[in-house]
């Protein structure tokens, strides 16, 4: 990005202190991550409630706008336009901070996504290190909501959220783990280039993702532990009506409560881009042959967490929501068990086999 600016700018007779266009270079570069997600997050919310209106036959958003394409923007000028309401005994710097470390640490997670062939702002060699730490410090703005609000429904549904996350992110670091052995690197674009080719090698019209070898339970442990992840149903223990209300963010209002709601779809969207990359080759064509390769890479990315999105919305409108004991089972007593065996499995048949990578993790 830094000798693309300096390339125009010099073209354009403009010529600035190398320090001065690297970090032009990262805001811009900041900016185009930001931007385009900001956008779909927006649109998430909207596609949600029509997946689910047209699953459970009804018509959704359909007043703002044609087909009801301007009602995210309504809805983002509602809660502009509303109060913020800090309760009495509230912490109010911890109780202001805490929506905003959340929606910012879904944000920051993005720099090493490669969304395309050289599409990444920062394409580190321990990405899927930083990206793992990045997603386990969203616990801290949870807790923190749940504790500044000085509401005993707060706090049990923040320390519930809580438990729930921790949980599931022992499975998706086994998960990881189980990947990065077949591949030998931490770095996304490798895991995204360790998948190009027919799968195996020698089956052609199937593709070498890992979703489609013997890595597919592994994928689907991923799937529903993002979905407890980010507290979606039937995972979303956090709401319980009941008990609960609202959960940790039962004392938000207004733009505030808004942070954390667009900080839930940004972590969606981080899931199925993670997903993507993972197990479903991430901007690589489903075949390396005309007319799937005239489609950008950047296409396909899109395409594929798309996919990803559809299945949590598919599953929001399927299933009941579980039991608190139910979900902490599954997770302690189910995926970690199983993950970890599969850990063992696959870096055994690596071994056996003599497939193990030879790049230095």
């Amino acid at each position: 990005m830094a000798e693309f600016l300096d390339f125009c700018l010099s073209y354009l007779g403009i010529h600035l202190p190398e320090p001065v266009v690297v970090v032009a270079a990262i805001v811009i570069g900041v900016l185009l991550i930001i931007a385009p997600l900001l956008l779909a997050v927006a649109y998430l919310t909207y596609a949600e409630r029509k997946v689910l209106a047209l699953m459970q036959l009804r018509k959704g958003p359909n007043v703002v706008g044609p087909f009801g394409l301007l009602q995210p923007i309504a809805d983002g000028l509602k809660l502009l336009t509303k109060e913020t309401i800090i309760p009495a005994g509230a912490n109010r710097v911890l109780f202001i901070a805490a929506p905003m470390l959340t929606f910012v640490l879904a944000l920051v997670a993005w720099a090493v996504i490669p969304v395309s062939e050289g599409w990444v702002l920062s394409n580190i060699n321990v990405g899927i290190l930083y990206l793992f730490a990045i997603s386990s410090l969203g616990v801290y703005g949870i807790i923190i909501a749940g504790w500044a609000s000085n509401s005993k429904y707060a706090f049990l549904g923040a320390l519930r959220s809580a438990a729930q996350m921790v949980s599931y992110e022992v499975s998706i670091g086994f998960v990881i783990i189980t990947v990065l052995v077949c591949v030998g690197s931490l770095n996304m674009t490798d895991i995204v280039k360790a998948q190009a080719g027919p799968l195996f090698g020698v089956v052609p019209w199937i593709p070498g993702w890992f979703v489609f070898g013997p890595l597919l339970p592994m994928f689907v442990i991923f799937f529903i532990s993002g979905l407890a992840e980010t507290n979606r149903s039937p995972f979303d223990l956090v709401e319980g009506e009941s008990e609960l209300v609202g959960g940790y963010f039962v004392e938000y209002s207004s733009m505030v409560f808004a942070l954390f709601y667009l900080g839930e779809y940004a972590n969606m969207l981080l899931i199925g881009a993670t997903t993507t990359v993972l197990f479903l080759g991430g901007w690589l064509p489903p075949l390396n042959i005309a007319p799937f390769t005239w489609v950008p890479g950047i296409v396909w990315f899109a395409l594929k967490v798309s996919a990803v999105m559809f299945g949590f919305l598919w599953v929001r409108a399927t299933f009941p929501r579980f039991r608190y004991d139910q979900l902490m089972r599954l997770g302690w007593k189910v995926f970690l068990p199983f993950s970890l065996l599969w850990v063992v499995v696959i870096a055994g048949g690596l071994v056996a086999f003599g497939l193990v990578p030879t790049r230095p993790l």
